[in-house]
């Protein structure tokens, strides 16, 4: 086995995936977990079941006084308006004596607001086809008297069914609620010897003995409509229930009688997008199993009803399953939290006891993670002078030799290969190829030996490391790698192990990085001026964009990420065009059709290269094309840098073994 594949093996080998305080805590959590909750389990199932024959049998019983009261009240109606209709008969066309009579009757019996009737026969008395109003209610209530009248007239069609045999019950509030003033009122239709009458009369009182407790009872007459109700807003406008279908099927239903268990649509269950979905359905099913909650979106209710002998109404009482389970629910969450207090308390005491153990590891296995993401420069102190402390201080010494190791290579690609991102081989990639050389570095170091002597190693290595340091600065925030650097000269490149999304975006980045580097260049030559022992630098940079081959390149010993191909080759040799063109950027043809759009270039006179079947064109980058400031020519850049206009035509293109000729002279 390779050196390299065994580093991978004890890499896993190594790698932590539970802690020893996660497994001690894991496992007593089970523990606790399991026999706490079995028993919260039992002891809810067993109480349950009691809870649910006492809370059926509770709202039957509700149900069945509600039915009573309301068949009282409504036969009470029914019997009153028919003593006053024979009581006004009798009394025949006597006007005035029909009307104390009303005011008698109306006093006695204060909570109807209204009767009338109408004949079946062509002949009319002096009391049919008229309305007999307590002005009283009205006045204590703030209706006006005149309201019905109207509603009389438009009542006309349920008279006339009323005087065929029919009985009938209405909800008349919302014809009488025209102010701020609301009141509840049902008007009850019903046969009597000579025609059909009606009775309109507070549902107050009804309305509040199907409110009582938990358990909540309303009325509702043939047609499904709301009549009477604990809620007073069910009863405020016309509210059809026929639109339920457990509403339709106790209409259509032929028992007298009933009770059953329903579900209905009830507002969605939200979730917490920070708790794991896994715990989420655990609890979902504990809940099931408990039953603490029903299917989520729906609320169920224990529902009985009675069918009233009058008008065919219904009286339907219903609670909240919930309700019911209120109490032991309530134990049961104590009991709950009872588990968590324990379980709390358990987990406590693990985690100090693993403390001296999993905290040491925790640290050890933070710093690996933190070497992977690049960072290598960790100290750890050993918190104990056990193997775990041991293990540290060489956790610690190592962290130092890949600190001092990382500065040798590149240090991204480094961090890609370590996290699998870069495989061994090579890839195609269409990429931007950067050189730069220092201007006269042989010269300049001359100079050094001669000012310096014995020290002029040293300054030298001080002023290009200064340099170098502002030239990585600039590709590195362009998304560039640096390649290598051969000995005064940088190689970098963009599109390879990074890139910016496209190559144009690349090549961009790239000439960004070139422009980025003069002005620093510029800033860092301004206090250096003519120094001799710290000279002013200029820089050439060739750019190529072009199909190159990139990938890890040498041995098991010894590897680097590269680029090879003839791009590169161009882009070097393009470099070294600088010096006779009096340019500082340079870029191909190949690169210019990309960035044409962004950059102010001045073409520089074609060069054949050398393999070359085409001379190569050659463009002068001069600036971003939308800069507010720096210059907007070649000649202005030549100014600022202080180069000297080139003579093409005294350039030697014969130099360097002819591997490039201007101008294609």
């Amino acid at each position: 086995m390779s050196k390299n594949n065994k580093f991978v093996e004890r890499r896993k080998s190594l790698k932590v995936r539970f802690s020893i305080g996660a497994k001690l805590i894991t496992i007593i959590s089970i523990i606790v977990l399991l026999s706490l909750g079995s028993i919260t389990a039992l002891v809810s199932w067993l109480v349950r079941e009691d809870l649910k024959l006492s809370a059926e049998e509770n709202n039957f019983e509700v149900n069945r006084r509600a039915s009573a009261e309301a068949e009282q009240t409504l036969e009470k109606m029914r019997l009153l308006s028919l003593m006053f209709s024979r009581t006004a008969s009798a009394l025949g066309d006597r006007s005035n004596a029909i009307q104390a009579e009303a005011g008698i009757f109306f006093s006695q019996n204060p909570q109807i607001a209204a009767v009338f009737y109408i004949s079946a026969g062509r002949s009319s008395a002096a009391w049919t086809g008229r309305a007999f109003v307590n002005d009283n209610f009205f006045l204590s209530h703030g209706i006006e008297a005149p309201l019905v009248e109207t509603y009389r007239v438009n009542s006309k069609k349920m008279l006339e069914n009323a005087a065929m045999g029919q009985t009938l019950l209405v909800n008349a509030s919302p014809s009488f609620n025209k102010t701020k003033t609301s009141v509840s009122l049902s008007a009850l239709f019903f046969p009597i010897q000579a025609g059909g009458g009606c009775v309109l009369f507070s549902s107050e009182n009804l309305n509040e003995s199907f409110g009582m407790g938990v358990n909540a009872s309303y009325l509702i007459n043939a047609d499904g409509v709301v009549v009477a109700s604990a809620d007073p807003e069910r009863i405020k406008t016309i509210v059809n229930m026929t639109d339920k279908d457990y509403i339709r099927r106790i209409i259509n239903s032929p028992d007298r009688n009933k009770q059953t268990l329903i579900e209905i649509n009830g507002e969605p269950e939200k979730s917490s997008a920070a708790i794991p979905p896994f715990i989420l359905q655990l609890w979902k099913y504990v809940k099931q199993i408990l039953e603490l909650e029903q299917e989520t979106g729906k609320v169920r209710y224990y529902l009985a009803y009675t069918r009233l002998n009058t008008a065919g109404c219904i009286v339907i009482t219903s609670i909240e399953y919930d309700k019911v389970f209120e109490g032991i629910n309530a134990t049961t969450w104590r009991n709950l939290y009872l588990t968590a207090a324990v379980l709390f308390i358990s987990i406590m005491f693990i985690w100090f006891f693993a403390k001296s153990i999993s905290v040491p590891l925790k640290a050890l296995a933070v710093a690996s993670r933190t070497i992977e993401g690049g960072v290598f420069d960790i100290k750890l102190k050993p918190r104990s002078r056990d193997e775990i402390g041991v293990l540290a201080s060489s956790f610690s010494k190592m962290c130092s030799a890949l600190s001092i190791f990382g500065k040798f290579t590149n240090r991204g690609i480094a961090i890609q290969a370590m996290r699998g991102q870069i495989k061994p081989g090579g890839l195609s990639k269409l990429a931007t190829i950067f050189f730069s050389d220092i201007r006269g570095f042989t010269e300049k170091s001359e100079n050094f030996v001669k000012i310096f002597g014995q020290d002029a190693s040293d300054r030298i290595v001080f002023w290009l490391n200064e340099y170098l340091t502002s030239m990585i600065e600039c590709i590195e925030k362009t998304n560039g790698v640096v390649d290598k650097f051969i000995g005064d000269a940088v190689m970098a490149h963009w599109g390879t192990a990074y890139t910016a999304g496209s190559p144009k975006e690349d090549a961009i980045n790239c000439i960004k990085a070139a422009l980025m580097m003069r002005i620093a260049l510029f800033k860092l030559n301004k206090h250096r001026k003519q120094n001799l022992g710290n000279p002013p630098i200029s820089i050439g940079c060739g750019i190529n964009t072009g199909l190159v081959t990139a990938g890890q390149i040498g041995s098991e010993l010894r590897m680097e990420y590269t680029v090879i191909g003839d791009p590169v080759n161009l882009a070097s040799r393009i470099e070294g065009l600088n010096k006779p063109l009096a340019t500082d950027i340079l870029i191909t043809e190949d690169t210019w059709n990309l960035v044409r759009d962004y950059f102010i270039v001045e073409e520089m006179p074609p060069v054949t290269v050398k393999g070359k079947e085409k001379p190569v064109r050659l463009f002068a980058v001069v600036n971003h094309i939308y800069a507010s400031s720096g210059p907007k020519t070649l000649a202005e850049v030549r100014t600022l840098l202080g180069l000297k206009p080139a003579d093409i035509s005294r350039v030697d293109v014969n130099a360097e073994e002819r591997k490039y000729k201007i101008g294609g002279v």
